[in-house]
């Protein structure tokens, strides 16, 4: 998820928050998430965060993006 702003981990745990506190139907939405997010973002950074954050749930529901091959270990297997 590429964008000419750049995001810290703080602020997209703010943008997924305030995204949950104001839905679609919240008038003012972009302006009230970019004021929780805070570090300077305007709600059309907000915007197109969630435009781009949209397009990948989107790739991934349809299968476009593999699953990553995750290695498995056995240092458990012990019980250690």
């Amino acid at each position: 998820m590429a964008s000419s702003v750049s995001w810290t981990a703080t602020e997209d745990k703010r943008f997924e928050r305030a995204l949950a506190i104001y839905d679609q139907d919240t008038p003012d939405r972009w302006e009230k998430v970019a004021a929780m997010v805070g570090g300077g973002k305007s709600a059309a950074d907000i915007k197109r965060r969630y435009d781009l954050l949209i397009e990948d749930i989107q790739r991934i529901e349809s299968g476009d993006v593999p699953f990553p091959n995750y290695r498995t270990t056995n240092r458990y297997a012990n019980g250690f």
